[in-house]
C-alpha cells in the first residue's frame, strides 16, 4: 500500500469519513420533555446507521484502497473507487431525507422533533464526503498528491557513499542492462545513471533511418523523475494495456525520450513508456 498515491481529494474523503463517524454518536433529535429523556443516537436505529453513517464511511474506505493498492480488486465488476463514489452519492441523499424527517414514523404519535446534532453534523460531513469523491474525479486540484514527493538527495562529497535504495536520486545503481554484482565502468560515479549496455541478444544499434523514427535524441541523458498523479506505463510495443502504475512520491529513471513521451524504468527494472508526462518533477 503507498500512501504517496493519495490525492488531495482523497484527504478531503477521509476528514469527512471521521466527521461521519464522530456524527454517529451524537443525538438524533433536539427536542424537549418526557419523550426526549434518553435522546437516541444513529447506533439506536439499524436503517439510519446502515443506510446514512455506515454507507458514507465504507465508501470513504473504498476510495482510499482503490488509490493505495497497487492492483485494486473489482466488486461485482466494478471498480472499489467507482463503488465508493456511489456509496457516498448514496450517502449524502440518505441524509437528506433524515434531515428533513428526523422522527420518521413517531411523527404519527404526535411526536415532531427537531434533527439533532448528530443529524445536522452527518449531514455536513455526508456532503463534504460526496463532493470530495466527486471533485477527486473532475477538478484537477483535488487530483494533485496530498504528500508531495521527497527532494531528491543533496550532492555528496567526494568519497562518501551514497545512501537511499532504488527508486531515489542519488542511490547506487547498477548500469542499465547489467546484472548485480558487475563492476562499475573505471571513472563513473556511483548513483549517476549509467547507459544502455547491449546483452548478448540486444538488437544492433539504430541506424541514421532508424533514428528518424521516433529514435532517441543525440543529446538525451538519463534522468529521475517523480509523477505527480498515478500514471500508467505502457509497453514498448504499443500495447493499449499497462504493464505497471507509476506512483507518486518514488523516483523513476527516465532511460530514453520518444517524442513527447518517456521510455522510462521501473523499480524491478521493467521499461515502458509514459505517455503522459505533464507536470512531473526532475530529480
Amino acid at each position: 500500500m503507498n500512501i504517496r498515491s493519495l490525492t488531495r481529494g482523497d484527504g478531503v474523503v477521509i476528514g469527512a469519513a471521521v466527521l461521519l463517524f464522530i456524527a454517529s454518536f451524537l443525538g438524533t433529535f433536539d427536542c424537549s420533555g418526557s419523550q426526549c429523556d434518553d435522546v437516541p443516537t444513529a447506533w439506536d436505529n439499524g436503517s439510519l446507521l446502515l443506510g446514512f453513517y455506515l454507507a458514507g464511511i465504507i465508501g470513504a474506505a473504498l476510495i482510499v484502497l482503490s488509490r493505495a493498492l497497487p492492483q485494486p480488486p473489482k466488486v461485482i465488476g466494478l471498480d472499489l473507487g467507482q463503488l465508493g463514489v456511489a456509496l457516498t452519492l448514496f450517502t449524502a441523499w440518505s441524509a437528506l431525507g433524515a434531515i428533513f424527517d428526523p422522527a420518521g414514523p413517531l411523527n404519527a404519535d404526535g411526536f415532531s422533533p427537531d434533527s439533532g446534532t448528530g443529524l445536522i453534523l452527518g449531514f455536513i460531513a455526508a456532503l463534504v464526503l460526496a463532493a470530495g469523491a466527486v471533485c477527486t474525479l473532475l477538478v484537477p486540484a483535488f487530483k494533485a498528491p496530498l504528500l508531495g514527493a521527497p527532494r531528491p538527495a543533496a550532492p555528496q562529497p567526494y568519497g562518501m557513499q551514497p545512501q537511499g535504495g532504488y527508486g531515489y536520486p542519488g542511490a547506487q545503481q547498477q548500469p542499465y542492462g547489467g546484472q548485480p554484482g558487475q563492476p562499475q565502468p573505471y571513472g563513473a560515479h556511483a548513483g549517476a545513471p549509467q547507459a544502455a549496455q547491449p546483452g548478448p541478444h540486444a538488437a544492433p544499434a539504430p541506424g541514421p533511418a532508424d533514428a528518424s523514427q521516433g529514435g532517441a535524441p543525440s543529446d538525451f541523458a538519463p534522468f529521475w523523475f517523480a509523477v505527480p498523479v498515478a500514471r500508467p506505463l505502457y509497453g514498448e510495443d504499443g500495447s493499449p494495456t499497462p504493464i505497471a502504475e507509476l506512483a507518486p512520491g518514488t523516483w523513476y529513471l527516465a532511460v530514453e525520450q520518444r517524442g513527447p513521451a518517456l521510455v522510462a524504468q521501473t523499480q524491478d527494472g521493467r521499461r515502458g513508456v509514459l505517455q503522459d508526462t505533464s507536470g512531473i518533477q526532475r530529480g
